[in-house]
Parts: structure tokens; C-alpha cells; sequence
């Protein structure tokens, strides 16, 4: 038979407070990019296209605001999905050591 992984008390105040920590960093992370992105698609691709269209893409002879509108806002999009992807991977890791703590701390006095 399998042993299951102990977790420390999910009641208790501390582990309380590192869950609300941990959904609050979450919810920022979230909130950042998803500004970034509606900047980069709604912004540069609708709202400054005329201004962005005076200046050319490098290499391409494409206006800024068309390449934004068409292209941009896609390829902004997949690189917010990667940040998040590593953001939460660094969030997830220091949340489970201070789980991890919490349950060692929690054994220490419980003995």
C-alpha cells in the first residue's frame, strides 16, 4: 500500500494566509499581462495604428500599426502565455517551499 504525502493543516492561519498570498500573486501575474496584451493588440493594432503605420517594420516595408493589427498582437499573445508559463512555474516553487516549511514547523511543535 502506498503511503500518502502529508500536507500540513489547510486550517490552520498560516497556510490560510500563504493560499490568499499565493491566489493575490496569481491574480497580479494575470492582471499584468493581460494589460500587456490588450495594449499590444487593442492599443498598437486599433487605437495608434495611424501613428504607427509612419513607421515601417525593419526589413519588411510593412507599417508598424498593419503588422500590430495583423501579426503583432498574436505573436505578443504567445509570449504572454511563456512569461505566465514561467511566472507561475517560479510561483508555484517558492509557494511549495513555504508549504514545505509550514509542515516542518507544524511537526517540530507538534512533537
Amino acid at each position: 500500500m502506498s503511503e500518502q504525502p502529508e500536507y500540513p493543516d489547510l486550517h490552520s492561519p498560516q497556510v490560510h494566509a500563504a493560499l490568499e498570498t499565493y491566489w493575490r500573486n496569481n491574480l497580479r501575474i494575470m492582471a499584468g499581462l493581460l494589460c500587456l496584451w490588450a495594449f499590444a493588440s487593442l492599443g498598437c493594432g486599433v487605437l495608434f495604428a495611424d501613428w504607427l503605420n509612419q513607421f515601417d517594420l525593419p526589413f519588411t516595408g510593412f507599417p508598424l500599426g498593419f503588422w500590430f493589427a495583423q501579426q503583432g498582437s498574436i505573436i505578443v499573445f504567445v509570449l504572454c502565455i511563456l512569461m505566465y508559463c514561467i511566472a507561475m512555474n517560479q510561483l508555484d516553487r517558492r509557494h511549495h517551499n513555504m508549504l514545505e516549511s509550514l509542515k516542518a514547523a507544524e511537526s517540530k511543535d507538534g512533537n
